[in-house]
């Protein structure tokens, strides 16, 4: 999760809302990482998750993830819960919660749905004042 954070602070620091993801093998190996870059592509797609789970197939050489853990600061939205199962991801660990955009714990709730075809393990909360505070501070500068 402390490589996840430092991404999340680097997407603050270009502007973006700061969520950081990562993605590590079975070993626990990095696989790829990325932070939100939606207002730098101008792609609301951008998600930090989007675009570590692109990275890691690239790197592993395959469409799907199986046996590797993605990480995040944030409660992944809707969209990138589904990606996590498109992925077949088999565990997802992520910091602050999301009451307003969540798509795991919140919302949509993407897992517990029946289409939902592969439903990877959640853990939540790890880490999540560190994550929460990085998101508090960069909206409250913007208000």
């Amino acid at each position: 999760m402390q490589t996840a954070l430092e991404e999340a602070r680097a997407a603050a620091a270009r502007g973006e809302v700061p969520v950081g993801a990562v993605v590590t093998d079975a070993r626990g190996a990095l696989l790829a990482r990325a932070g939100n870059e939606v207002e730098a592509r101008r792609d609301p797609s951008a998600h930090a998750e989007m675009l570590a789970l692109r990275a890691a197939t690239r790197a592993v050489g395959d469409k799907h993830l199986e046996g590797a853990t993605l990480w995040v600061t944030l409660e992944p939205c809707a969209m990138c819960a589904q990606a996590a199962s498109l992925f077949r991801v088999t565990r997802v660990v992520f910091g602050a919660y999301d009451p307003k955009s969540g798509g795991v714990e919140h919302g949509a709730q993407v897992f517990r749905r029946p289409q939902c075809h592969h439903a990877p393990e959640v853990v939540g909360g790890v880490q999540e004042e560190a994550a929460a505070a990085l998101l508090r501070e960069f909206f409250a500068a913007r208000r």
